[in-house]
């Protein structure tokens, strides 16, 4: 399936289509990353990016710390961890990142916000039972 043929199914919020391999949601995921970016600028905030990838190593050495899940989908590169500005100041809460996250959220069906589990500078798309 080619980017063009994600991107018309972009909008599309309905169960009844079929199932994205890893490879596609990955692509689907930079597109959409893209117009987060994007409207982060609209809006009048600056952006430096935070994680992306995460080896697997690095994932499981945070979980050990309490610190992330063996399982992250940064380890899938299906998720990003975003560094929020506001007239030069780092916006640590997840409070800042709330209206951006509710508006990842409504981008596609698999987007999801990390302000829903207290991750508030991390957006993902879903895979499988992971957010």
């Amino acid at each position: 399936m080619t980017l063009r043929e994600l991107s018309s199914r972009e909008n599309r919020h309905t169960s009844e289509h079929r199932v994205l391999t890893l490879r596609q949601k990955q692509s689907l995921f930079v597109r959409l990353i893209a117009r987060l970016i994007i409207e982060v600028d609209r809006r009048g905030y600056e952006l430096t990016f935070g994680e992306c990838w995460r080896p697997p190593e690095t994932a499981a050495l945070y979980a050990r710390q309490g610190r992330g899940n063996k399982r992250s989908l940064h380890s899938l590169r299906l998720a990003f961890d975003l560094n929020l500005f506001k007239n030069g100041v780092y916006l640590r809460t997840t409070a800042a990142h709330q209206p951006l996250g509710e508006w990842w959220e409504q981008q596609h069906e698999l987007c999801r916000w990390g302000g829903r589990f207290a991750d508030g500078n991390h957006y993902s798309l879903k895979h499988g039972n992971m957010k």
